[in-house]
């Protein structure tokens, strides 16, 4: 399984993304943080979506947690410091809103999350993204790979997919996964680093013992 170093990968991706970002926070000074959500939502919402159903490993779960994503998202832009990145701060809204159902089982039978008043965009790309990503991701699901990520701890598994699928830097990881232990950004950067490496022997092992000829 070879590991792509993302912080030497396609600028001209990254100037788009920061682009984009942008528009967001200009529409939050301005005041239309619900265009300003709609907006992030429909540059985010599909990889989010994705990384949610592969670290939940449970549809409804995952759907229940990108609504919780989704709110928070929409409440809390207007007090987003923008000391990281749109996109490592959705991935840290979309693990806590996860984090925070698992704990609290009464809260998914409870919840049910309708987006606040006057978000009616907002509510349409959510529903744009679920519709668009969910055919896709019931197809992806069931290659061998995300198989063998399954039989991972699911931070493991949110590591691989942060990591490799999404090619994030480790320091936007270490935001996106913030741990209990008090490390700065750098040092906790490393600790995942470190990690990384673990899972991914511990995925080399899974796929010899089915008898798999390469990890990618």
């Amino acid at each position: 399984m070879t590991e792509r170093a993302p912080e030497s990968g396609d600028d001209q991706g990254a100037a788009a993304r920061a682009a984009r970002e942008q528009g967001v926070r200009d529409l939050v000074t301005a005041g239309r943080s619900g265009d300003a959500a709609a907006l992030a939502i429909e540059m985010y919402g599909g990889e989010v979506l994705g990384f949610l159903h592969a670290v939940a490993r449970d549809e409804d779960l995952a759907g229940e947690a990108f609504s919780v994503f989704s709110e928070d998202l929409l409440r809390g832009l207007r007090s987003f410091r923008w000391d990281a990145s749109l996109r490592t701060w959705s991935y840290a809204l979309a693990r806590n809103a996860l984090h925070r159902l698992r704990r609290d089982p009464r809260r998914r039978a409870r919840n049910n999350v309708s987006l606040s008043n006057g978000a009616a965009d907002v509510s349409a790309i959510v529903e744009q993204v679920r519709t668009a990503t969910l055919p896709f991701l019931r197809t992806e699901v069931k290659d061998e790979l995300r198989r063998l990520r399954d039989a991972l701890e699911p931070d493991d598994h949110a590591l691989l997919v942060l990591r490799i699928d999404r090619k994030m830097s480790w320091k936007d990881i270490a935001r996106a996964l913030p741990g209990d232990d008090g490390q700065d950004v750098d040092r906790r950067a490393a600790t995942l680093r470190k990690r990384f490496e673990r899972a991914k022997t511990m995925l080399r092992e899974l796929a010899t013992a089915r008898g798999l000829l390469a990890v990618d």
